[in-house]
């Protein structure tokens, strides 16, 4: 990669920080509520500090943490988080064409500074790879904001924890902040269903100990995308059921989209 000066200095990086900071305050609201809910539910303010750092998962940091309050085995907390954010995975299969070229010590670095809102505006700016559009700039820069956006609103939470009121109601301003970014990342019908099959087993399954309605939430969402995307005659007939149900765009007629 080039030097910290002159990517810095390139405009793609400037670009990034730019797009990225228009969604810093859902950002910043969903870090603060972070670092309060880990010193109120109980790990102490370096406990706290090192896992916003060293973690940088907001779901996976609220999932855990009453997990790790009520004595959950190791296994429990591990799984949780691993099945929370199995979706970068996929973030890191689709960069891979990207940044594939770097050495594995800068893929490292990039892989610690992705987020879902990086990958999404990442995506929309750069649908195919190439070498000569400062994509891994305006990575770092959308990164870059994603991450102050975060951590800054994280250790305020957590140092003035004892002091700012539960009655400020920011556990709601999470929830908001979450639905923004679910939201962000529905791109079509396929992706609602998944997501609607998701909150549903998650509602079905909120009486299982340790928190496992989310790992049953995440595996109905798996399964639904499994099966839209490879599985036989139903699935098939599933995805060609929610295109038909399409509306048809501005310059798109009803006709043009039966013909296609």
């Amino acid at each position: 990669m080039h030097s910290l000066s002159q990517t810095l200095r390139h405009a793609q990086f400037r670009a990034g920080a730019r797009e990225m900071s228009a969604l810093s305050l859902g950002i910043a609201a969903w870090g603060l509520v972070t670092g309060v809910a880990m010193v109120k539910g109980g790990l102490s303010i370096p406990l706290a500090l090192l896992m916003t750092f060293v973690v940088y998962a907001g779901s996976a940091q609220l999932a855990a943490l009453p997990l790790m309050m009520v004595g959950a085995p190791v296994w429990v907390v591990w799984a949780t988080a691993l099945c929370i954010n199995l979706r970068f995975v996929i973030f890191s299969a689709q960069w891979r064409p990207y940044f594939m070229q770097y050495r594995l010590r800068d893929r490292l670095l990039l892989g610690y500074f992705s987020g879902d809102l990086t990958y999404v505006l990442f995506m929309k700016r750069f649908p195919e790879a190439r070498d000569d559009e400062g994509q891994v700039e305006y990575f770092m820069g959308a990164s870059a904001a994603n991450w102050f956006s975060w951590q800054v609103p994280a250790v305020v939470g957590i140092l003035l924890a004892d002091v700012i009121p539960t009655h400020w109601g920011l556990g709601f301003a999470g929830v908001l902040a979450l639905l923004g970014l679910t939201y962000s990342l529905i791109s079509d019908r396929a992706t609602a269903l998944a997501a609607m099959v998701a909150g549903a087993a998650a509602v079905a399954a909120f009486s299982l100990p340790f928190r496992l309605h989310i790992v049953v939430a995440i595996a109905a969402a798996v399964c639904i995308g499994l099966m839209m995307d490879g599985g036989g005659d139903a699935g098939r007939r599933l995805r060609a059921a929610l295109e038909r149900a399409r509306p048809p765009g501005p310059r798109e007629s009803v006709a043009e989209r039966a013909a296609t």
